[in-house]
């Protein structure tokens, strides 16, 4: 296809200026599929590992603030899971709602429920990484499983699915999908669709052997790595990043699995108002930069090559345009839009995502700019808070 877009290039060449256009269009062209079909397609097209049929011990940890609609909707249905030996532990930080009586309640009823209380001023810390630091120690098995007290398990299988790797003796890490529950309106798509990107990123990355990041509203990994690479220590100080930062610095091509069946998914509801959106996002990006330097440049140039892909056109047809040059133009970008939409239809079936397919070529071009409003806002000093 290059070859052949090279050659009849070739015959409409007016000059070297128009040849470096014509060259670095294609480059970019390149860098594209390789992403689409090097890189993303190893997870679209991969199967279910088969594991040893183990029941490993599992700790849940959850970290609550003033969250008694949340655990008294959720909490029940990872209580109830179809597994024969886990605890839940859950970490109350500093409630002032009705939580510790929702918490007594409930461990009456189920005797494997933790409480973990913490108060004001107990410690010289805070943040949701010293809450989630306790837990995890307080935990008495070593596989530690982490949601959020507003995410729910989509099966009563969720434990037994994410746990399932371990019986890998290699595995250190297991990265799991957390959805949102799909809502009517403009602002569902665009946090769905930005969840499913951000997935169908992280999956594949990681069956490409280059794990980066993983996302704490489904996320499994052992207490001895936690204890060991000192938990959170080396990023306390960055309001994000108990997820995707401790994956970040812990993760590696032998120690990390994926878990994507159905099964395994949570559910969580999104932000209602774009506003609170906005502020979500803009927190989650602030971790971004303490990346390992080769995470960042390719996760840079994703974004960077699509809006040149896209932007370079307009120039090559506001200086050179003829009919040739057009035809030839719209072939390559009818291409990668074809393939772009392959992929994600692809990863909409295997994460069970449903109508986000028609619009997500707009989609993508907007979080290029969101993403990057977001990160120029990030400039500023940030400030430590639980969320």
């Amino acid at each position: 296809m290059l070859y052949c877009s090279c050659m009849i290039f070739g015959q409409v060449i007016q000059d070297q200026d128009q040849l470096y256009f014509y060259v670095a269009f294609l480059s970019l062209f390149l860098i594209q599929m390789i992403f689409f079909w090097g890189i993303f397609s190893g997870f679209v097209f991969s199967r279910k590992k088969s594991y040893s049929d183990t029941s490993l011990p599992v700790s849940v940890v959850i970290c609550a603030r003033n969250e008694y609609y949340n655990l008294e909707k959720n909490l029940p249905a990872i209580l109830e899971q179809d597994y024969p030996n886990f605890e839940v532990i859950v970490v109350n930080d500093e409630s002032d709602d009705d939580t510790v009586g929702l918490l007594n309640d409930l461990s009456r009823k189920y005797p494997n429920l933790i409480i973990l209380n913490t108060e004001k001023n107990s410690n010289f810390f805070n943040g949701k990484k010293f809450s989630l630091s306790l837990g995890i120690k307080s935990a008495h098995h070593e596989i530690v499983l982490l949601t959020d007290a507003d995410c729910q398990p989509v099966s009563k299988n969720w434990i037994k699915e994410m746990q399932a790797p371990f019986s890998r003796a290699a595995t250190d890490i297991v990265l799991g999908y957390g959805a949102y529950e799909p809502r009517k309106g403009l602002l569902d798509k665009l946090i769905r669709y930005d969840t499913l990107s951000i997935a169908l990123q992280y999956f594949s990355f990681a069956k490409c052997k280059m794990p980066y990041m993983g996302v704490g509203r489904n996320l499994a990994y052992r207490k001895s790595l936690f204890m060991k690479s000192k938990g959170f220590v080396s990023h306390y100080h960055v309001n994000s990043g108990d997820d995707d930062l401790f994956i970040n610095q812990n993760a590696t091509s032998k120690n990390t699995a994926i878990v994507f069946l159905p099964e395994s998914h949570t559910i969580s509801e999104s932000k209602r108002t774009f506003n609170e959106w906005f502020f979500q996002k803009k927190r989650h990006l602030t971790t971004g930069k303490y990346y390992k330097w080769w995470h960042k440049s390719l996760l840079t140039l994703l974004p960077l090559s699509t809006l040149g892909f896209y932007s370079l056109p307009v120039f090559i047809l506001l200086f050179y345009r003829n009919f040739m040059t057009l035809i030839i133009i719209g072939s390559v970008i009818f291409l990668r839009l074809i393939t772009q939409l392959f992929i994600v239809k692809k990863a909409m079936i295997k994460l069970k995502e449903r109508n986000l397919l028609l619009f997500s070529p707009f989609y993508e071009i907007y979080f290029i700019f969101f993403n990057t409003l977001l990160m120029l806002s990030n400039t500023g000093k940030q400030q430590n808070r639980w969320k």
